[in-house]
This record gives C-alpha cells, sequence and structure tokens, in this order.
C-alpha cells in the first residue's frame, strides 16, 4: 500500500512542493527566530487570510491576492516599528490581529465561511496542480539564491546589527528583504499546513535544532532535516490513515521538538 501511493501524480506534487517549502520554512525562519521574530510568520499568515478572503471576494485567485496583501503588510509594519521605535512583539501583535479582524469582516461580505477558505485554513497539499509546484519550486529556488548570494551581509545583520552597521553594510534594506522572503514563503507554504499552523514550519524545527548546539550552517542542516521528516513522513500517514496532513506534520515536528528535549535532559546533548 505504501509503495502503491507513490506512483500517483498527486503524491508526487504533495510530496515535491512539501520538501520545498519544508526546506523554505527552515531557512527563512531560522533568521526569523534568531532576529526573535518567531511569531511574525504567524502574522504575516494571518495577514494573508485577509488577501485570500479578499481574492474570494472579488473573484481573483486568492494566492495572488495574499501574497500582494501579506507582503504589503509586513513591509508597512516594519517602517512603522523602524520609524516609531515600536517594540517587536507589539508590531506583530498589530500585524497579526489586523490581518485576521480583516479577513473576518471581508468574509461576512462575502456570504461567510466556504469550502475554499476552510482549505486555505487547513491547507490542501494533496490539491496542489502542477502549475502549483512549478511555481513553489520556482520562489523556493530563487529565495534561497538570493541567501545564498547575501549570506554573508544577513547572517552578520542577524548576529550583530550595529557591529553590520558599522561595517557598512546596509541592514535596513537587509530587515526589509527579509521581510519580503517571509512574505513570500508564508502563502507559499499556506497550502501544506494552511495559515493556522503554518507558524509551526517556521519555529517548531529551528528550535529544536538550535538544542543541539552546533553552529549556524550545522543548526541549519539539522533544521532542514527535521523539517522535511515532519512534512514527507505526515504527508503518507495523514494519506494513509485518512487524516488531516498539516496537523500531523505539526505533531512529528512537536515530537521531535519533545524528544530532543528527554535527549537534553538526559544529558546526551551539550548545554549552552
Amino acid at each position: 500500500m505504501t509503495l502503491e501511493i507513490l506512483t500517483y501524480g498527486f503524491m508526487h506534487r504533495a510530496l515535491i512542493s512539501g520538501i520545498a517549502i519544508a526546506i523554505l520554512c527552515s531557512v527563512i525562519g531560522l533568521f526569523l527566530v534568531l532576529r526573535r521574530y518567531s511569531l511574525f510568520g504567524d502574522a504575516i499568515a494571518h495577514s494573508s487570510f485577509g488577501g485570500v478572503a479578499l481574492g474570494l471576494l472579488v473573484g481573483i485567485y486568492p494566492l495572488w491576492a495574499a501574497y500582494g496583501v501579506s507582503i504589503a503588510s509586513a513591509l508597512i509594519i516594519t517602517k512603522i516599528k523602524d520609524r516609531y521605535n515600536i517594540s517587536g512583539d507589539a508590531s506583530i501583535a498589530v500585524l497579526l490581529s489586523s490581518g485576521i479582524a480583516a479577513g473576518l469582516v471581508i468574509i461576512g461580505l462575502s456570504g461567510g465561511f466556504t469550502i475554499d477558505i476552510f482549505s486555505f485554513l487547513f491547507g490542501s497539499i494533496f490539491l496542489v496542480s502542477v502549475s502549483d509546484t512549478i511555481l513553489i519550486l520556482a520562489l523556493t529556488g530563487g529565495i534561497l539564491l538570493v541567501i545564498l548570494l547575501l549570506y554573508r551581509q544577513i547572517l552578520y545583520s542577524t548576529f550583530n546589527e550595529e557591529q553590520a552597521k558599522v561595517s557598512g553594510i546596509p541592514v535596513e534594506k537587509i530587515n526589509y528583504l527579509i521581510v519580503f522572503m517571509a512574505g513570500l514563503t508564508v502563502v507559499t507554504s499556506i497550502q501544506l499546513v494552511g495559515v493556522l499552523l503554518i507558524s509551526a514550519l517556521f519555529v517548531i524545527p529551528n528550535v529544536t535544532a538550535i538544542m543541539y548546539g552546533k553552529g549556524f550552517k550545522q543548526t541549519a542542516v539539522i533544521s532542514i532535516s527535521f523539517s522535511v521528516f515532519s512534512v514527507v513522513v505526515g504527508i503518507l500517514i495523514s494519506y494513509i490513515f485518512d487524516i488531516t496532513p498539516a496537523g500531523t506534520i505539526v505533531l512529528l515536528s512537536i515530537g521531535l521538538f519533545v524528544g530532543t528535549m528527554g535527549i537534553k535532559s538526559a544529558g546526551l546533548l551539550s548545554r549552552r
């Protein structure tokens, strides 16, 4: 049965898209976690919910509307945070609440919750089309290429923003770039785990990997490995037992997190 499901076209698309999203969320999420912006992905996801609702209301493809609304909201709130010296957690709370509130109002105007809305809330990875898969791969490749080209600047500004400014690195532009890429990543990932659980892919694998006390590159590799494992196994288990992929993926991630805590508590990992 397990080998048979691997022959299905929709399963190929789900696994390929899922692996790409897992890698992308781990990489972007690591920078957000290290910048103490762990909930930023969740805030953007709630903002994208408003974009999805707007797209359904006006009759355009919901994901395109979500891309526009999410990225614009993230950039605007970042600008407001910098200009008015608002703390990071406060600005994230504003973005999170405004996105979900706007979405609820727009849904009310459009006649209430529909099947389309629920698919965006909880994910629909088995319904990913060929064009969706190509878009996910293209965005993943593009974002990873940008990170590779600007790796030193992004890393430096993440660990020591003030020193990076003194060194001539355009920290403000780097910050906006991270926010922009996070927005793209969140909306792209909605098809895998939905709006409600997207922050789990950004945070849990990275927090788990950080507990191993390794260097940045090793931590990134561990995080990606955990994320890909959770996504692949979660997709397979969810299909075999006919349960939701999003919940299964997140529970597997939490299982790895709890297991790592147990190992660390037993003294088998270096303490930081």
